[in-house]
C-alpha cells in the first residue's frame, strides 16, 4: 500500500506534459493500492514477529514490489515489453543494479524516465535500513562490520538508541546528498529534470540514466566532475557519514581504515585505467575519461561516457574486476565490499605467517581494532558462497544460452556486483538476452542487494522449522 504512492509523482509528471502515461500510472497505482488493501485486511493488527521474520520480509520486499514495479513497463504502449522484461527492468532499478532492457531513451515520456530513477532512489533508501537492520542478524552486516572497524574506544555500538531512529538518521543524510547532488547537477549544466533523475540514481549508485548515451550525452568535465564527487561520497559508509555528522568532526574519515583502503583502490585503478588509455594511440582525453569510470565501476554505479568494451582489453577488464570488490559496507555501493576484501586478504597474510611461526600467535586487526575469528569465519563464509554462486551462475547461463565466456562472466559479474553495464554482447543493454537468462541475473541482482545469506537463508528447511 505504501509502495503504490510511488506511482503518484509519475501521473503529476504526465499530467504536466500531458502525456499519454498518465493512465498506465493511475492504473498501477490503483492496482497496486488495491492489492496491498487485500493482503492486509485479513491480518490487521497482527504484528507479531519471530526471530528471523526480517529475513522473509527483506526477500519479499525486493520480490514483491519488483513485481508490481514492473506494472507501468509492462502496460506502457510505447514500450511493448514482455513480462520477463517488465520485470527485469523493475528489479534492476529496485536493486540499484542499472542493467537495462530499455533503448531509445531520448524518446521515452519523462514520467516513465522519472518513474525509473526513482525506483533506483527507493532502493537505495531501502538498501541503508537492510545495512542497518537486516545484515548484522547474519554478523556480516554492514553496521556490525562496521562497529568492528571503527576506530577508538568512544565509539558507539549504535549510532541511536533505537533502529528506527537510526533508519530515520541516515534518511536525512541521504536526502540531504540527494538535495546537494541535483542542486550541484543543476548548477553544472543539466535541466532541472535531468539534475534531479540523475541525483537519484547517482547517490543511489544505481546508474540508470535519461538518455542512452548515460552521462556520456552531456559532455560536460564540470558535470562529470559532480557525478565523480557524490559517487564517491555514495560509496562511502553511511553510518560513518552520521558519526562525522554528529561530532563534528572530519578527521573520522581519515581515521576510518576501510575507507583509507577504498581511496587507494580508487586511485590505483584510475591511474592504471589512465596509463593503459594514455598508451592506446589516438586517445585524447585518458585523463577525463578514464578517471571518471574506475570512479564509476569501483562504486558499482554503472554510469558511461564512453563505451568501454571498445577500450583495450586491459582497460575493461579492470575496470570489471573492480566492481567485484565494490565500495564500502554500509554504503549504496554493490560488490563483495572492501573491509570483506580487507579481512580475506588479512587472514591470508596470517596463514602465511602461521606458516612460518606455527606456535606464534597473529590476531587480525583492522586498524589498531582486533577482529573476532567468528567474524572471520562469516567473511569467509560469504567469499566461499559468493564464488560458488558466480561460477555456477556463469556455467548455467552458458548451458542454456549461446553467449560467449566474456558476455556470460560479465553479465553474471555485473548483475551479482549490481553494477549494471558489461561486456561483450551486454555492453550496451540487456535485450538481447533469452528470457532464461535474465530469470538467472534477476535472481543474482537479488544476491547481491541482499548479501547473499539473506536469500540463501530461506531456502534452507532449518529456517522453516524454527
Amino acid at each position: 500500500m505504501l509502495f503504490s504512492v510511488m506511482f503518484l509523482p509519475p501521473v503529476l509528471i504526465a499530467l504536466l506534459f500531458d502525456e499519454a502515461m498518465l493512465a498506465t500510472f493511475a492504473l498501477a497505482f490503483l492496482l497496486t493500492l488495491a492489492c496491498g488493501l487485500l493482503m492486509w485486511l485479513p491480518v490487521r493488527g497482527h504484528r507479531d514477529l519471530r526471530g528471523g521474520d526480517g529475513f522473509l520480509i527483506t526477500a519479499l520486499f525486493y520480490i514483491g514490489l519488483g513485481l508490481f514495479g514492473a506494472i507501468p513497463f509492462l502496460l506502457a504502449p510505447e514500450l511493448n515489453l514482455s513480462f520477463v522484461d517488465a520485470v527485469f527492468e523493475s528489479m534492476s532499478g529496485l536493486t540499484t543494479t542499472g542493467a537495462t532492457v530499455l533503448v531509445n531513451l531520448d524518446d521515452m515520456p519523462r514520467s516513465l524516465l522519472f518513474y525509473r530513477q526513482q525506483l533506483q532512489w527507493f532502493g537505495g533508501m531501502g538498501i541503508i535500513v537492510l545495512a542497518v537492520a537486516i545484515f548484522p542478524m547474519l554478523g556480516i552486516g554492514g553496521m556490525q562490520l562496521y562497529r568492528t572497524e571503527s576506530p577508538g574506544p568512544g565509539k558507539d555500538n549504535k549510532l541511536t538508541p533505537r533502529i528506527t531512529e537510526t533508519a530515520k538518521a541516515l534518511w536525512y543524510i541521504y536526502v540531504s546528498l540527494t538535495l546537494a547532488c541535483a542542486i550541484a547537477y543543476w548548477v553544472a549544466g543539466m535541466s532541472a529534470f535531468d539534475a534531479i533523475c540523475h541525483s537519484f540514481a547517482t547517490v543511489a549508485i544505481g546508474g540508470f540514466s535519461t538518455h542512452d548515451a548515460s552521462i556520456g550525452f552531456f559532455n560536460s568535465p564540470a558535470i562529470e566532475a559532480v557525478a565523480c564527487v557524490f559517487m564517491v561520497l555514495s560509496g562511502i559508509n553511511f553510518a560513518l557519514h552520521f558519526l562525522v555528522w554528529r561530532r563534528r568532526n572530519l578527521l573520522l574519515y581519515f581515521a576510518d581504515y576501510e575507507l583509507r583502503t577504498y581511496f587507494v583502490v580508487l586511485l590505483f585503478v584510475s591511474f592504471a585505467v589512465v596509463g593503459i588509455l594514455l598508451g592506446d594511440e589516438g586517445n585524447t582525453s585518458a585523463l577525463r575519461q578514464g578517471t571518471f569510470q574506475a570512479i564509476s565501476f569501483v562504486t558499482t554505479t554503472g554510469f558511461v561516457t564512453e563505451n568501454v568494451a571498445q577500450w583495450p582489453a586491459s582497460a575493461s577488464t579492470l575496470l570489471l574486476l573492480a566492481a567485484f570488490a565494490g565500495g564500502c559496507a554500509g554504503s549504496t555501493a554493490g560488490g563483495i565490499k572492501l573491509v570483506r576484501v580487507l579481512m580475506v586478504y588479512l587472514q591470508g597474510m596470517r596463514e602465511v605467517r602461521r606458516l612460518i611461526h606455527p606456535n606464534g600467535v597473529f590476531p587480525i586487526k583492522l586498524g589498531k581494532t582486533p577482529v573476532s575469528d567468528r567474524l572471520i569465519e562469516s567473511v569467509w563464509s560469504f567469499f566461499s558462497v559468493y564464488v560458488l554462486l558466480f561460477a555456477l551462475s556463469v556455467v548455467l547461463i552458458m548451458l542454456t544460452s549461446e553467449l560467449d565466456f566474456i558476455t556470460a562472466f560479465s553479465a553474471v559479474g555485473a548483475t551479482l556486483n549490481n553494477l549494471g553495464p558489461g561486456l561483450g554482447d551486454v555492453a550496451s543493454n540487456y535485450a538481447g538476452l533469452d528470457a532464461d537468462v535474465k530469470w538467472v541475473l534477476m535472481f543474482n541482482m537479488m544476491l547481491g542487494r541482499l548479501e547473499i545469506f539473506t536469500l540463501l537463508v530461506l531456502l534452507t528447511p532449518a529456517y522453516w522449522r524454527r
